[in-house]
């Protein structure tokens, strides 16, 4: 079909206006009267979904509302469409593109919720693990307190060989297929025995998760029902549904992927990616009837043992591991041991795989968290062959020629080393020895070092990551949220306030600002010790009185920021009779340690949660009082 598009736009100097339609760019051209025009070749299908951009110097400047609908005559050959540009319809909303959830576009809109990873939650119908049905309790109680959004860690698949090192949420082995382990497997047909029952009483029993014997247990399970009603599920018109929705996407590559390590069949993997999307989609759906929503975390990385590095190699870096310098949560920097991205490849189709990605993760969330958002700018690259994070390097970087350097009378060993990326130039070094320098040499060089790590990249980075964010954060309708913690440039936050990013604002980590309405506040993290462990190691040991806690949570609930997001352990730190007596376990990962187990569960049952009534009343109380 011929579509001809027109649309009226006054732009400024060095401004042009693009068609965005069936994932590609057409350029327009400007007409008498500020009227842009373009024809291409499109699909009816493809009309339903398109919208403009305002783009200049090669950068998107700005974006519509939300995108457009044409809906062409039966059988129609060509198509004339006159738009209007979308403007936000919401008086004083602070955003610049509509989201999924009304209710965040919702002028001064205030509210609160819990973060919890799906393997710490505990109901009875479990197998040892977290699931996704547990959710539901979770929704409930969520909805009777008075919150607003659940935010979990990455639920996507993690399996390699069923070791602990699966155990690790951020090391995805596909950035689409959902976890194997989160299934229930009572809903995919296996028979509640009582061999059966007594051994999911005796992992259910366990005060926290020993991951590779749930996964063994489970995934011999999970085996046994594709064994005896695999065929029949595959018969059904959704199975089919959802295997062509999705086979060309990510699930045909991944169950190949599956295949080939393991000896399944490619049928079983889809299968159970099949149940795992119906699982969690059921449960999505029953949270947004309640206004609850699910907000998930985006991982920077993925693994170079993934489906995606396997079947896409051109899009990573093999040779490199991506990580962090030296920070608040590790003094010697960390090496997250997956490579880092080949931005230039992933420009070339205009982003297509990110795109993709975000796309099916808006199926089950309406915000979501960026993990390390610094990597959209730059990031910390540690060559593989050293897996230390004190040798990396920025990349991108505008390092220094060697004989710039030279030129200043500065030594290049002890100092600087090598930047891969960039022939014949030098980056400073994260943590030099600058013990042998004469005084003026390192007045010199500690100038070099402070101008290069915060000053000299910014608006290079700033150009990097609005070359990637506006497109990506354009292809859905999640309420963006970035994890903005560690050495973070000037560049970061401009970035974020002009494309309306949520910062992450901790009373631990201040930024030396107020924190601003767009920003989502913690007392702490997964990476992070409790509001009860951090008050025993600066009390000597001692827990921290009810009262403290509350009055914790309060300053939070009272601050300006959209969301006040806390941890579970937190939340139920709030009551004397129903906290953990052993709170010194309730930490769920430790960054330092590469090969930390993440094992942790909470304490109770979930349905114990829903009849807390001394726990609730509170909850409610404070979030009621804090006017969220």
């Amino acid at each position: 079909m011929k579509a001809k598009f027109s649309i009226e736009y006054n732009t400024v100097w060095g401004e042009s206006l693009t068609l965005v339609i069936g994932g590609k760019k057409y350029p327009m051209r400007w007409n008498a009267g500020h009227v842009w025009k373009v024809s291409v070749q499109t699909t009816a299908k493809a009309l339903k979904n398109y919208g403009y951009i305002v783009v200049k110097d090669g950068l998107t400047a700005r974006y519509e509302w939300r995108n457009h609908s044409f809906t062409a005559a039966s059988g129609a050959k060509e198509a004339d469409i006159s738009d209007v540009w979308m403007e936000c319809p919401v008086s004083g909303c602070p955003f610049i593109r509509e989201h999924s959830a009304s209710e965040f576009d919702r002028p001064g809109f205030r509210g609160a919720g819990t973060a919890v990873p799906v393997f710490s939650l505990r109901t009875e119908n479990d197998f040892g693990i977290g699931e996704f049905n547990d959710l539901y309790t979770l929704v409930d109680w969520a909805a009777l307190t008075g919150q607003c959004i659940i935010q979990l860690l990455p639920v996507t698949d993690t399996t390699r060989h069923g070791g602990w090192e699966d155990s690790y949420p951020y090391s995805p082995v596909s950035s689409f297929a959902l976890n194997p382990l989160y299934v229930n497997l009572q809903d995919i047909g296996v028979k509640s025995t009582p061999a059966f029952r007594k051994l999911q009483a005796e992992l259910n029993a366990l005060p926290e998760l020993d991951y590779p014997r749930v996964f063994k247990e489970k995934m011999a399970l999970v085996r046994k029902a594709f064994a005896k009603v695999g065929a029949e599920d595959m018969s059904a018109p959704a199975f089919k549904k959802f295997c062509k929705d999705n086979g060309s996407v990510w699930l045909d590559e991944y169950a190949v992927f599956c295949a080939r390590r393991d000896g399944d069949s490619e049928d079983f993997w889809r299968w159970l990616q099949w149940h795992l999307d119906s699982q969690l989609s059921k449960v999505v759906a029953y949270a947004r009837k309640k206004n609850i929503h699910f907000k998930g975390d985006l991982p920077i990385g993925v693994s170079a043992d993934s489906a995606d590095a396997y079947w896409h190699p051109e899009l990573f870096n093999l040779d490199s591991s991506a990580g962090a310098p030296p920070d608040f949560f590790s003094e010697t920097g960390q090496c997250w041991g997956f490579p880092t991205y080949n931005w230039s490849a992933m420009a070339a189709d205009d982003y297509a795989w990110w795109k993709a990605r975000l796309r099916h993760m808006s199926r089950y969330f309406d915000a979501f968290r960026i993990d390390h958002i610094l990597g959209f700018f730059r990031i910390w690259e540690i060559p593989a062959s050293s897996g230390l994070g004190l040798d990396g390097h920025f990349n991108p970087a505008m390092a220094y020629p060697k004989n710039e350097i030279e030129a200043m009378g500065l030594p290049l060993e002890g100092l600087f080393h090598e930047d891969p990326r960039n022939e014949g130039c030098v980056q400073p070094l994260i943590k030099p020895d600058t013990s042998s320098l004469e005084s003026w040499q390192k007045e010199r060089f500690d100038s070099l070092y402070v101008d290069f790590f915060y000053h000299r990249n910014n608006g290079f980075w700033w150009r990097n990551a609005m070359k990637k964010l506006p497109e990506l954060l354009c292809e859905t309708g999640m309420l963006a949220c970035g994890e903005d913690l560690g050495m973070v440039p000037d560049c970061v936050n401009d970035v974020m306030t002009d494309q309306r990013i949520l910062s992450l604002e901790m009373s631990t980590m201040e930024k030396g600002r107020p924190w601003p309405y767009l920003s989502v506040c913690a007392t702490s993290s997964h990476d992070m010790e409790t509001v009860r462990m951090r008050y025993a190691l600066d009390h000597g040991g001692a827990d921290m009185p009810v009262e403290q806690v509350r009055a914790l949570l309060n300053a939070h609930l009272t601050s300006a920021s959209m969301l006040a997001i806390f941890p579970i352990q937190d939340y139920v730190a709030l009551d004397e009779g129903f906290r953990r007596k052993d709170f010194m376990n309730e930490r769920i990962n430790q960054p330092a340690d590469p090969h930390h187990h993440w094992r942790y569960r909470i304490h109770f049952n979930l349905k114990e949660l829903l009849s807390a009534d001394s726990l609730n009343s509170t909850v409610t109380a404070i979030l009621r009082d804090s006017g969220r």
